[in-house]
Protein backbone atom coordinates (compact mmCIF):
# COMPACT_ATOMS: atom_id res chain seq x y z
CA UNK A 1 0.00 0.00 0.00
CA UNK A 2 1.42 3.39 -0.97
CA UNK A 3 1.50 6.41 1.35
CA UNK A 4 -1.70 7.85 -0.11
CA UNK A 5 -3.65 4.66 0.42
CA UNK A 6 -3.35 3.30 -3.13
CA UNK A 7 -2.64 -0.39 -3.66
CA UNK A 8 0.81 -0.88 -5.12
CA UNK A 9 0.87 -4.58 -5.78
CA UNK A 10 0.47 -8.00 -4.20
CA UNK A 11 -2.63 -10.00 -3.34
CA UNK A 12 -5.66 -8.15 -2.01
CA UNK A 13 -8.41 -9.25 0.35
CA UNK A 14 -11.25 -7.62 2.27
CA UNK A 15 -9.77 -5.50 5.06
CA UNK A 16 -9.90 -2.11 6.72
CA UNK A 17 -7.34 0.30 8.08
CA UNK A 18 -6.08 3.86 8.20
CA UNK A 19 -3.43 5.72 6.22
CA UNK A 20 -2.51 9.32 7.00
CA UNK A 21 -5.90 9.96 8.56
CA UNK A 22 -7.84 8.20 5.80
CA UNK A 23 -9.86 5.16 6.77
CA UNK A 24 -10.52 2.69 4.04
CA UNK A 25 -11.96 -0.64 3.00
CA UNK A 26 -10.60 -2.79 0.23
CA UNK A 27 -12.71 -5.03 -1.96
CA UNK A 28 -11.42 -8.18 -3.57
CA UNK A 29 -10.01 -7.57 -7.06
CA UNK A 30 -12.17 -8.60 -9.98
CA UNK A 31 -9.94 -10.67 -12.24
CA UNK A 32 -12.19 -13.23 -13.88
CA UNK A 33 -15.30 -12.75 -15.99
CA UNK A 34 -17.22 -15.46 -17.87
CA UNK A 35 -14.14 -17.68 -17.97
CA UNK A 36 -11.85 -14.96 -19.34
CA UNK A 37 -8.90 -13.56 -17.44
CA UNK A 38 -9.22 -9.78 -16.99
CA UNK A 39 -6.74 -7.20 -15.73
CA UNK A 40 -7.17 -6.92 -11.96
CA UNK A 41 -9.52 -4.10 -10.92
CA UNK A 42 -9.77 -3.06 -7.27
CA UNK A 43 -12.80 -1.28 -5.82
CA UNK A 44 -12.21 0.40 -2.47
CA UNK A 45 -13.76 2.99 -0.18
CA UNK A 46 -12.06 5.68 1.87
CA UNK A 47 -13.14 8.54 4.07
CA UNK A 48 -11.24 11.67 3.12
CA UNK A 49 -10.87 14.70 0.88
CA UNK A 50 -11.21 13.82 -2.79
CA UNK A 51 -9.16 16.88 -3.80
CA UNK A 52 -6.05 15.35 -2.17
CA UNK A 53 -6.09 12.03 -4.05
CA UNK A 54 -3.24 11.32 -6.46
CA UNK A 55 -5.25 9.30 -8.98
CA UNK A 56 -5.53 9.64 -12.74
CA UNK A 57 -8.95 11.30 -12.40
CA UNK A 58 -11.30 12.48 -9.71
CA UNK A 59 -14.98 12.85 -10.50
CA UNK A 60 -16.73 16.14 -9.82
CA UNK A 61 -20.39 16.04 -8.82
CA UNK A 62 -21.05 19.15 -10.90
CA UNK A 63 -24.07 21.24 -11.79
CA UNK A 64 -25.15 21.55 -15.40
CA UNK A 65 -23.23 24.80 -15.99
CA UNK A 66 -19.88 23.19 -15.01
CA UNK A 67 -18.94 26.59 -13.59
CA UNK A 68 -18.56 25.60 -9.96
CA UNK A 69 -20.88 25.54 -7.00
CA UNK A 70 -21.07 24.29 -3.45
CA UNK A 71 -19.98 21.05 -1.81
CA UNK A 72 -17.56 18.81 -3.71
CA UNK A 73 -17.95 20.94 -6.84
CA UNK A 74 -16.77 24.10 -5.11
CA UNK A 75 -13.97 22.31 -3.26
CA UNK A 76 -12.59 20.86 -6.51
CA UNK A 77 -12.67 24.23 -8.26
CA UNK A 78 -10.95 25.94 -5.34
CA UNK A 79 -8.21 23.32 -5.14
CA UNK A 80 -7.65 23.16 -8.91
CA UNK A 81 -7.40 26.93 -9.34
CA UNK A 82 -8.88 29.34 -11.91
CA UNK A 83 -7.56 27.45 -14.93
CA UNK A 84 -10.14 24.73 -14.30
CA UNK A 85 -12.99 27.22 -14.51
CA UNK A 86 -11.50 28.66 -17.70
CA UNK A 87 -11.47 25.23 -19.35
CA UNK A 88 -14.95 24.43 -18.07
CA UNK A 89 -16.28 27.56 -19.78
CA UNK A 90 -15.25 26.05 -23.13
CA UNK A 91 -17.34 22.90 -22.52
CA UNK A 92 -20.71 24.68 -22.71
CA UNK A 93 -22.24 22.79 -19.83
CA UNK A 94 -23.23 19.16 -19.37
CA UNK A 95 -26.55 17.32 -19.35
CA UNK A 96 -27.71 15.17 -16.43
CA UNK A 97 -26.16 11.70 -16.58
CA UNK A 98 -23.42 12.71 -19.00
CA UNK A 99 -19.73 13.41 -18.32
CA UNK A 100 -16.95 15.66 -19.61
CA UNK A 101 -13.22 15.68 -18.87
CA UNK A 102 -10.74 18.48 -18.12
CA UNK A 103 -7.23 18.80 -16.80
CA UNK A 104 -6.58 18.61 -13.07
CA UNK A 105 -4.40 21.76 -12.92
CA UNK A 106 -3.35 22.31 -9.27
CA UNK A 107 -4.88 19.05 -8.08
CA UNK A 108 -2.79 15.91 -7.45
CA UNK A 109 -5.17 14.17 -9.90
CA UNK A 110 -4.22 14.45 -13.57
CA UNK A 111 -7.81 15.00 -14.72
CA UNK A 112 -11.24 15.97 -13.47
CA UNK A 113 -14.26 14.19 -14.91
CA UNK A 114 -17.37 16.32 -14.44
CA UNK A 115 -20.75 14.62 -14.26
CA UNK A 116 -24.19 15.98 -13.41
CA UNK A 117 -26.27 13.80 -11.12
CA UNK A 118 -30.06 13.77 -10.92
CA UNK A 119 -32.02 15.77 -8.37
CA UNK A 120 -33.95 13.10 -6.48
CA UNK A 121 -37.67 13.56 -6.95
CA UNK A 122 -40.93 12.09 -8.16
CA UNK A 123 -39.52 9.45 -10.55
CA UNK A 124 -37.09 7.23 -8.62
CA UNK A 125 -36.68 4.80 -11.53
CA UNK A 126 -35.61 7.55 -13.90
CA UNK A 127 -33.36 9.03 -11.22
CA UNK A 128 -31.71 5.63 -10.74
CA UNK A 129 -31.07 5.33 -14.49
CA UNK A 130 -29.54 8.80 -14.63
CA UNK A 131 -27.33 8.16 -11.59
CA UNK A 132 -26.07 4.91 -13.08
CA UNK A 133 -25.35 6.83 -16.29
CA UNK A 134 -23.19 9.28 -14.31
CA UNK A 135 -20.96 6.46 -13.09
CA UNK A 136 -20.96 4.53 -16.36
CA UNK A 137 -20.25 7.57 -18.57
CA UNK A 138 -17.49 8.75 -16.22
CA UNK A 139 -15.84 5.32 -16.37
CA UNK A 140 -16.22 5.13 -20.14
CA UNK A 141 -14.62 8.56 -20.50
CA UNK A 142 -11.73 7.55 -18.25
CA UNK A 143 -11.21 4.35 -20.25
CA UNK A 144 -11.24 6.23 -23.56
CA UNK A 145 -8.36 8.31 -22.20
CA UNK A 146 -6.56 5.14 -21.05
CA UNK A 147 -6.72 6.17 -17.39
CA UNK A 148 -6.08 3.54 -14.74
CA UNK A 149 -7.35 5.02 -11.47
CA UNK A 150 -10.46 7.06 -10.74
CA UNK A 151 -12.09 8.38 -7.56
CA UNK A 152 -15.80 9.14 -7.13
CA UNK A 153 -17.66 11.18 -4.55
CA UNK A 154 -21.18 10.07 -3.58
CA UNK A 155 -22.88 11.70 -6.57
CA UNK A 156 -26.28 13.37 -5.95
CA UNK A 157 -26.40 12.52 -2.23
CA UNK A 158 -25.83 16.10 -1.03
CA UNK A 159 -28.20 18.94 -1.87
CA UNK A 160 -29.61 16.86 -4.76
CA UNK A 161 -31.20 14.65 -2.10
CA UNK A 162 -30.50 11.11 -3.35
CA UNK A 163 -30.79 8.61 -0.45
CA UNK A 164 -27.38 7.30 0.55
CA UNK A 165 -27.96 3.54 0.42
CA UNK A 166 -29.60 3.25 -3.01
CA UNK A 167 -27.04 5.72 -4.39
CA UNK A 168 -24.18 3.60 -3.06
CA UNK A 169 -25.77 0.42 -4.41
CA UNK A 170 -25.98 2.00 -7.87
CA UNK A 171 -22.40 3.27 -7.69
CA UNK A 172 -20.93 -0.10 -6.76
CA UNK A 173 -23.11 -2.17 -9.09
CA UNK A 174 -22.28 0.09 -12.05
CA UNK A 175 -18.56 0.01 -11.28
CA UNK A 176 -18.53 -3.77 -10.91
CA UNK A 177 -20.38 -4.23 -14.18
CA UNK A 178 -17.97 -1.90 -15.97
CA UNK A 179 -14.77 -3.62 -14.82
CA UNK A 180 -16.19 -7.06 -15.59
CA UNK A 181 -15.22 -6.28 -19.20
CA UNK A 182 -11.72 -5.47 -20.51
CA UNK A 183 -10.77 -1.91 -19.57
CA UNK A 184 -7.73 0.22 -18.78
CA UNK A 185 -9.13 0.95 -15.31
CA UNK A 186 -7.49 -0.98 -12.48
CA UNK A 187 -8.61 1.02 -9.44
CA UNK A 188 -11.93 2.64 -8.50
CA UNK A 189 -12.07 4.63 -5.27
CA UNK A 190 -15.30 5.68 -3.56
CA UNK A 191 -14.35 8.73 -1.50
CA UNK A 192 -16.80 9.14 1.39
CA UNK A 193 -17.48 12.35 3.30
CA UNK A 194 -18.65 10.81 6.57
CA UNK A 195 -17.87 7.77 8.68
CA UNK A 196 -21.45 6.62 8.17
CA UNK A 197 -21.05 6.69 4.40
CA UNK A 198 -17.80 4.75 4.71
CA UNK A 199 -19.49 2.04 6.79
CA UNK A 200 -22.22 1.79 4.14
CA UNK A 201 -19.71 1.35 1.32
CA UNK A 202 -17.69 -1.16 3.37
CA UNK A 203 -20.85 -3.20 3.90
CA UNK A 204 -21.81 -3.15 0.22
CA UNK A 205 -18.28 -3.85 -1.04
CA UNK A 206 -18.08 -6.89 1.22
CA UNK A 207 -21.15 -8.47 -0.37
Amino acid sequence: MSGDGRHTGGPMHQEGGAVKGLTFALARPLNECHGLRMPTATLRAIQGDITTLAVDAIVNAANSSLLGGGGVDGAIHRAAGPALLAECRTLKGCRTGEAKITGGYNLPARHVIHTVGPVYGDDPQRDAELLASCYRNSLELAARHQLKSIAFPAISTGVFGYPARPAAEIAIATARAFVSQPTSITEIVFCCFSAGDLRLYMELLAE
